[in-house]
């Protein structure tokens, strides 16, 4: 059996968006002919992001080792946070130390640290193994340089990940042996940026479903952390995740078409209640709001409810089985690719999806049919998606949501995007990247 070691920094019990592949993938490595083994960062260094709940999805039989990191405290007092800068010399040295000892075909780096993935032209050099990058997110982005687009967050920061980007990325992909992607328009982008004329073997994949968990959530269906009660008598809306600027379009049309039944239909409007949980990724020190300000300049702040304070990943599938309804936001972006729309479709709850005209997320929900639709920014239909928002909301209060649905798309769901499934194509790209490796290194005659 082949041996693959994934670098994954954040990883369980860390709750971490990107870590969110791979623990849902450990089950089923070997059944595609391939053995995992997990190099992570020591949890202790994202004790603000700890969820013990997810250790009880990780198979008890699988390696996974930990490297140390500097620690935050002392980092921060020049303003680094980044856990990719943090453990980048820890994380070398046990590598090294793992590939020294002990045989592996392929490095799996699986991960939004990217900068953590430059070493594997390093170990690939000195070890000869090859490795795949998995791009969960653009590593270079221009989001923030388009027209219209909002000042960027971070400052110097902004500024510091955008260089090292510059440096890294296309020399650091160029050579991967592998390229996964949750979007198609990340390796249509690297292509066209550094006219490339062909990639390396690359695949489309995203996020499995995670049947798993919402089977471990109806057996202990007792919630680890406080979350907010439901309130009864009214139709209860839960979107889940972070929000912020990119978010902004699709959280004003949604408040707007509440606000539109509120002014046309106001004993409807009464019976619907909107609430955003964990939409912040700081600490709960320092999350702040950002639906709720956005809900009272629209005047009807007093309908929606905002816990922007992280919350346990299981939690979060609990507050969905519990929601009479569920709000998938899209943003500006049309490469988003939203890996919460899988755990959306498995709570078969009424969803309510606002994407934009032509984006990734809006043929995705076309084709699993698991939403009502609303398409943003199209053309001559400026007024047209609140309209649409409204008569959802109005519909759910008056208690017919499921009328606005179609069949779902349970067999297609079951066959292309489980998480046994996915695992399968990614160990299929797993033998593809070594195959072209192999053909590329020179034998001696």
């Amino acid at each position: 059996m082949r041996r693959v070691l994934i670098i994954s920094p954040h990883f369980p019990p860390v709750n971490a968006p990107d870590c969110q592949r791979v623990r849902m993938s450990l089950p089923y490595y070997r059944q595609f002919g391939w053995e995992p083994v997990v190099l992570a960062v020591d949890p202790q260094h994202r004790a603000d992001w700890r969820d013990d709940s997810l250790l009880e999805s990780l198979p008890r039989d699988v390696a996974v080792h930990h490297c140390g990191a500097f620690r935050r405290e002392l980092t921060r007092l020049i303003g680094i946070n980044n856990l990719g800068i943090r453990c980048a010399p820890q994380l070398n040295r046990a590598a090294f130390d793992r590939l020294a000892r002990e045989r592996f075909d392929l490095v799996f780096f699986s991960t939004t640290q990217y900068l953590v993935t430059p070493l594997g032209r390093l170990w690939k050099r000195r070890f000869g193994v090859p490795y795949v990058v998995d791009l969960q997110d653009p590593w270079r982005s221009d989001y923030y340089e388009r027209p219209g687009a909002p000042n960027p967050p971070g400052g110097w920061k902004y500024q510091f990940a955008r260089f090292t980007a510059w440096l890294f990325e296309e020399r650091t992909l160029r050579d991967a042996a592998g390229l996964m992607s949750v979007s198609p328009h990340y390796l249509r982008d690297l292509r066209a940026r550094y006219q490339w004329s062909q990639l390396p073997p690359h695949a489309v994949i995203p996020f499995g479903a995670p049947q798993a968990d919402f089977e471990f959530v109806g057996a202990h269906p007792q919630a680890g952390a406080a979350l907010p009660p439901l309130p009864p008598g009214v139709f209860n809306l839960v979107a889940t995740g972070g929000l912020g600027p990119p978010f902004s379009h699709a959280v004003r049309v949604l408040f707007s078409g509440l606000r539109r039944l509120r002014d046309t239909q106001p004993e409807l409007a009464a019976r619907v209640r909107l609430h955003f949980v964990g939409t912040s990724y700081a600490s709960p020190e320092h999350a702040t709001k950002f639906a709720q300000p956005i809900a009272e300049a629209y005047g009807v702040g007093d309908l929606v409810a905002e816990l922007p304070a992280r919350v346990g990943y299981m939690d979060s599938l609990r507050f969905m089985r519990a929601a009479d309804g569920l709000v998938l936001l899209g943003t500006d972006d049309p490469s988003y690719s939203p890996s919460k729309l899988y755990p959306y479709y498995l709570a078969a709850r009424p969803t309510l999806a606002l994407a934009h005209a032509d984006s990734l997320l809006e043929r995705l929900v076309e084709h699993l049919r698991s939403a009502r639709l609303v398409r943003l920014l199209q053309p001559g239909r400026e007024m047209q998606p609140a309209q649409e928002v409204a008569a959802y909301l109005a519909a759910a209060a008056a208690g017919r949501p499921a009328e606005l649905h179609s069949p779902r798309c349970d067999d297609w769901f079951a066959r292309n995007l489980t998480a046994a499934a996915l695992t399968r194509r990614q160990c299929a790209l797993f033998d593809a990247a070594l195959a072209a490796h192999s053909h590329d290194v020179p034998t001696n005659s």
